[in-house]
């Protein structure tokens, strides 16, 4: 997956005509990378893509960068909704690198279909680590063997091969079995949200 970003020279407040252009500014920055480096994104074509790939698929970076980067991070206007700002991690194709998946699941439980109870997910991403090729896009954990308000998944239920490492506590619960009576805070995915903690770099 490509994506074109060109240097930029504006920072700090003059970077709102490059939005006003429909383009987001972003940082690339990695243990290989010598300071930060400042470029410029479409915004239409970085949501496209994101959509795609999510925060744990690999972007190569094309135009002025041509860096092999993971998004690590972005920044939303509050009001408008738009993005504004994205970190990118550069990372080294043979080089281990640790990040979050999401996970969504996938079947019917019989619980839910015999209502005795229903489904909640209780934690949408794990931490994983690997290299970059052998990264998860997303993890589906399928709900059909979920019967009874005992059962559930965790972590430990969580298979990904030899390639990736899963670095999530095994005894964290991922779904969990709730009866109908209790009311349960369901956890809401945004399309293109990242389930990263906010990066400490400079957001201009």
């Amino acid at each position: 997956m490509k994506l074109t970003a060109t240097k930029r020279e504006v920072m700090g407040k003059q970077t709102k005509q490059l939005r006003n252009e429909w383009y987001v500014p972003c940082i690339v920055y990695g243990k290989h990378v010598e300071g930060t480096l400042n470029f410029k994104v479409k915004k239409n074509e970085f949501i496209k893509l994101y959509r795609q790939v999510g925060s744990s698929q690999v972007i190569d970076l094309a135009g002025d960068c041509t860096e092999m980067v993971l998004v690590h991070d972005y920044q939303k206007n509050p009001i408008t909704d738009d993005v504004i700002h994205i970190d990118f991690l550069a990372v080294n194709a043979n080089e281990l690198v640790t990040t979050e998946v999401m996970i969504k699941w996938v079947g019917i439980a019989p619980l839910e279909k015999n209502s005795i109870g229903k489904i909640s997910l209780i934690k949408d991403h794990i931490s994983v680590q690997a290299l970059p090729k052998d990264l998860p896009h997303h993890i589906e954990l399928d709900v059909s063997k979920i019967e009874t308000l005992d059962d559930g998944i965790f972590v430990r239920d969580i298979d990904l091969g030899k390639k990736v490492e899963i670095l999530d506590d095994p005894d964290l619960a991922i779904i969990a079995a709730v009866a109908l009576n209790n009311e349960v805070e369901e956890v809401v995915v945004d399309p293109i949200e990242i389930t990263k903690e906010k990066s400490e770099s400079a957001t201009e």
